[in-house]
């Protein structure tokens, strides 16, 4: 009998050890599979915010605020230096609906281009805007389908590219600061926005 009871609290106390080590073994497994997952959810989140930063790099124009030499302010624009408005253009992230205001507007051609980029970047198309005084040959006025030679810096690789004119409009164009609607930074003199692009 002593015998039997010396047996059955070994054979319990073995079976609570190989619980407690299965038990382990079980949690750490686990706790692999959560550092696996955490890593593999970082490396995409982190991938996410290169391609964002990328994408918001190639399409973040400069903000000096230099006006080319030679652009005539308008004199009676529809939209006056100092108004506030509404933007509608969609060529830039979070500019639909942002809230902006006048800082310049000038009366000349502004053009759609389709260029490939000086640094070997992929071919940017329809980019909006290009103004006449930013072309190389600034005196020629372009029409649709015309190949042009890009004096704008607004990105990179976008001074001294070969581009097709895509349309061509006279009329008024504007600088603008903005706030982007989808939360981002505020642009300063952002160049260009065309009448049709604004609303009050």
């Amino acid at each position: 009998m002593k015998n039997r009871k010396i047996l059955t609290v070994i054979g319990l106390s073995s079976l609570v050890i190989l619980g407690a080590c299965s038990s382990g073994t079980t949690q750490d497994s686990s706790h692999e599979n959560h550092s696996t997952n955490t890593t593999v959810s970082e490396a995409s989140t982190s991938t996410s915010v290169e391609t964002s930063i990328a994408s918001s790099e190639m399409m973040h124009h400069h903000d000096s605020g230099e006006i080319p030499p030679g652009m005539k302010e308008a004199e009676n624009p529809k939209y006056p230096v100092g108004t506030h408005v509404t933007l509608t253009a969609t060529h830039m992230p979070g500019m639909e609906n942002a809230q902006a205001t006048i800082v310049g507007a000038y009366d000349t051609t502004i053009y759609e281009v389709s260029y490939q980029p000086t640094n070997g970047g992929a071919e940017v198309k329809n980019h909006k805007w290009v103004v006449q005084e930013e072309l190389e040959d600034s005196e020629e006025v372009a029409s649709a389908g015309d190949t042009v030679v890009l004096e704008a810096e607004h990105m990179e690789g976008m001074k001294g590219a070969n581009a097709t004119v895509d349309e061509a409009i006279q009329g008024t164009v504007y600088v603008v600061d903005y706030e982007p609607a989808d939360g981002g930074e505020m642009m300063m003199n952002h160049m260009w926005v065309t009448e049709a692009e604004i609303t009050e």
